[in-house]
Formats: C-alpha cells, structure tokens, sequence
C-alpha cells in the first residue's frame, strides 16, 4: 500500500484515525502498531514475518545487553552481524552468486529471492535502537509491543525517514497533539501527496521515455531533458513521501525529524549531503563515521573513514555496480572539496559560484549512473549528454512536443525545488495578509488536492522509487 493510493487516502487512513481517536489512551499504540502490521501486510504478507522477526531479534537482544553488560559489546556485535545477515540474504545474496561467479568462473545458482519492501529502512531503525541501549543513550524499552511499533509505525516503515529510537522514545508514551498539531499534519500530508502525485509522477514520464532510449543515437538535449527530469522526479518523489510520513507523524502526536532541506540550492557537494536524504547521512555519520574515528585522525585516517562510509552508501542503495560507483563518485568529490578546493575559503565570488554549477552537474549525472541498469549504460548516457556519440544539440520536434506536454510540471518542479514559498510567506506575513491567507491557504491545498487525486482516479503511473531500498 502507498500513501499516494486511493485505497490508503480514503479508506484505511481514515479508518485508522476513527479507531486511534475513539480510542483510550492506552489502547492508542496498540491500534497504530495492529494499523502499521495490516498496512505492511497489504502487499505481500508473507514479509510480515520477517520485519517480526526483526523486532523479536532486536528487543530480545537489547535486553540481553542491558542484563549482561559484562558482555555487550559481544552481544552488540551477534546482533549486527544478524542484522546485516538478513539484510544481506534479501538484497545482496544473488549480487554477490553473480560477481564470484564473473570473478571465480563458478557456477553458484542464483536463489529465487524476492526483497521485502523497505528491509534497509526498518533494518536500520532496529540497528539504531540496539546500539543505542548499548551506548547507554537511551534506556531499554522492556514491552515488547512499543519496540515493534517503533520499527513497523507505518508513516515511516517503508521509506523513512530513518528515525532514531532517542528522537522519539518520549513520544511513544507521551505524546500531545490537539487541532491546530492535526491541522499541520494534514498540510503536510497533503504537500507531500501533490508533489509525489502532480511533479514526480509526470516528470517520471517523460525520464523513463528518454532512459529506455538508444541514448548514443538521440539528440544530446533529450538526454539532458530525461535526467533532468529524473533528478527532479526521485526529489519530489523521496521529499513528497517524506513530507506524507512527517504529515502522518504528527496526526498522531509524533513528530519527525527533517529529510529534505531544498538540496538542489546547495553550493557545494557536502552542503548538497546535509540536505538530501538526511536522516540517511546522520545515521552512517553516528553510528558509522564517528565511531571509525570521524575527522579527528590524521589525513589518512579520515580518508579512509570517508571511503568506509561511502561506500556504504552506495551498497545500502542496492545490489548493482552502479550504486557502488555513485557511491565513491561522491567520495571522490567530497575528498577533492574538503582537501584540494576547499571553496568555502576562497574569496572568488565567481569560483564559488562556478563550483556551485558544477555541484548541479555532478549532481544530475550522480543521479544518471543512479538510474541505469548497468555501470557501462549509465557512462554511455552521460557521454551522450556531452556529445561524444550525437555531436548536434538541436531543438528538434521531439523536444518540442515533450515541453509541451510536460513543460509545465518541468516549470513548477524547477521552481519549487527552491524555497519560493518560504520567501513568499515571510513577504506576505503581515497580521491583515496572513488572515486572508489563513483563508486562502486551505482552499488552494484543497483544488490541489482535487487536482492530485483526479490523476490517481484516472490510474496515472504512481511508482515510489524508494520501495526498492
């Protein structure tokens, strides 16, 4: 089930909000975690079993180690090895068959293995809560039924954000909300579902026309159409569900950390990385990065912490080349940034502003190798983009027809990557302006909405790309 379905926006969300409301208080949980079971259970019901495991594992082990102390830290190392053991069979097992086989000449079968939407993402959450207790940050939860809720809470089951148990440990017994805590919740519930439904599944359209070209013999500006386009598709679709989970978060008194923060208006490669996908970065930074050592070592040390964690980031992304070479793209950039440019010292108004172009470049190329299905696919796009196979850029029809079509989701996918609104908001944030927008406001989410849904009802194409990780 996807936020952005019909069945989920009218029939099982309300539902739920009826059951939580009516409810006591002390019955609340129990009826968002029987809720976040059905939701995950929707689609294949068999990976119920698997994320209960998880749960079962991970509580059963946090225990251990809070009795055992003597013995945590062999305790802590069982359970991430078990951890990424299951991560490893689901999502790994048949990438690693087929790379010993090219390497080795052997002939291992690959095993009829299908991966169990958002493994990484509940994986990591249980990770998080187990090392936590280790650390002494947070205390152990001793009811097994408040773990599982935290690892399968639905909002943020299948594509996060990550949470960690510390943010939210206070908030799984004592929560507030009241009218105007809902009303902000609906909101953001509502921006998220018009950006993945509106923005992100058109632009989708038109990315995976151009990707499922012969790229090296098409016009060099359809190629940069496609990933542009697909670079605004995967932000709209990742923000926008992130944006639902935080919205859904608060109907229910939680609240979310951010996960995007306007990532394409960065200036640089690293700033670009503390923006996207937040949630992601800070958890290999905690429980990855500083641990190794962080940036307190010398040169050669933080180098090599930086290596570990990118490349990291790349496999936790999927099993394909392609994901291992974005991944240490990105740490190749980040090392050159932080050792050799170092751009936020230079005085250049110009250099920094030709390093911020050039963020954007690398940026939608990253996101080229991202979406190809083989290395070898993704460099020869990103070749073709340049003119080494097509040397014409022309403004051909096809050009012209695709920007008639979806030129306007292209226009306001540009323009809202960007904080317009921010800006707008405080512009306009007068007391007699903000009453006429505090009418205003709902009647506009509501046409969008209506907009939005009048997609879903005509079976628009309404994929979530972060399901597969």
């Amino acid at each position: 089930m996807v936020f952005s379905s019909l069945i989920f926006t009218f029939y099982f969300l309300p539902v739920v909000l009826l059951l939580y409301y009516l409810a006591k208080d002390s019955y609340r949980n129990y009826i968002l975690l029987a809720a976040s079971l059905c939701f995950y259970a929707y689609g294949e019901p068999k990976f119920v079993f698997i994320m209960v495991f998880s749960v079962a594992l991970n509580y059963g082990i946090a225990l251990l180690i809070d009795r055992y102390r003597s013995h945590a830290k062999g305790l802590m190392i069982f359970d991430v090895v078990l951890n990424v053991g299951i991560l490893f069979f689901y999502k790994y097992l048949n990438f690693a068959v087929s790379v010993t086989n090219s390497l080795f000449g052997t002939g291992f079968r690959a095993l009829s293995v299908t991966l169990p939407i958002g493994i990484s993402f509940f994986t990591f959450q249980a990770l998080s809560y187990v090392i936590d207790v280790y650390q002494k940050t947070v205390k152990v939860q001793r009811n097994p039924l408040y773990v599982a809720l935290y690892i399968s809470f639905f909002p943020q089951l299948i594509a996060g954000p990550i949470v960690r148990y510390h943010d939210i440990e206070e908030q799984i017994t004592n929560r507030y909300t009241d009218a105007v805590i809902f009303g902000q919740g609906v909101k953001r519930f509502l921006l998220g579902f018009c950006k993945k439904v509106i923005l992100a599944n058109n632009l989708a359209l038109v990315a995976e026309d151009v990707f499922g070209m012969q790229f090296t013999t098409v016009n060099p500006l359809i190629l940069w159409l496609g990933s542009i386009c697909y670079s605004l598709q995967i932000y709209y679709d990742f923000s926008g569900y992130s944006d639902m989970a935080i919205g859904l978060g608060k109907m229910f008194g939680f609240s979310f950390a951010e996960n995007f923060n306007y990532p394409y208006i960065s200036r640089t490669v690293t700033e670009f990385w503390r923006r996207w996908h937040i949630s992601l970065s800070r958890w290999f930074r905690d429980y990855v990065y500083i641990p190794l050592g962080g940036s307190r070592g010398t040169t050669v040390e933080n180098i090599r912490n930086m290596l570990v964690v990118w490349l990291l980031t790349g496999i936790w992304h999927g099993a394909n080349f392609t994901f291992i070479f974005w991944g240490l793209a990105y740490f190749v950039l980040l090392i050159f940034e932080k050792y050799l440019l170092k751009p936020a010292e230079r005085k250049s108004c110009i250099l920094r502003i030709l390093w911020q172009i050039a963020t954007l470049l690398f940026v939608n190329w990253g996101w080229v190798i991202f979406n190809s299905p083989s290395l070898k696919s993704g460099l020869r796009y990103c070749l073709s983009m340049l003119g080494v196979y097509v040397h014409q850029f022309t403004w051909d029809a096809a050009m012209q027809a695709y920007l008639r079509e979806y030129g306007v989701y292209l226009f306001l996918g540009l323009l809202f990557s960007a904080p317009v609104m921010r800006v707008l908001e405080k512009k306009i944030g007068t007391t007699r302006s903000a009453s006429i927008q505090n009418i205003l406001q709902p009647i506009l989410y509501g046409i969008v909405f209506l907009w939005a849904v009048s997609f879903l009802i005509l079976g628009a194409h309404n994929p979530f790309i972060y399901f597969n990780f």
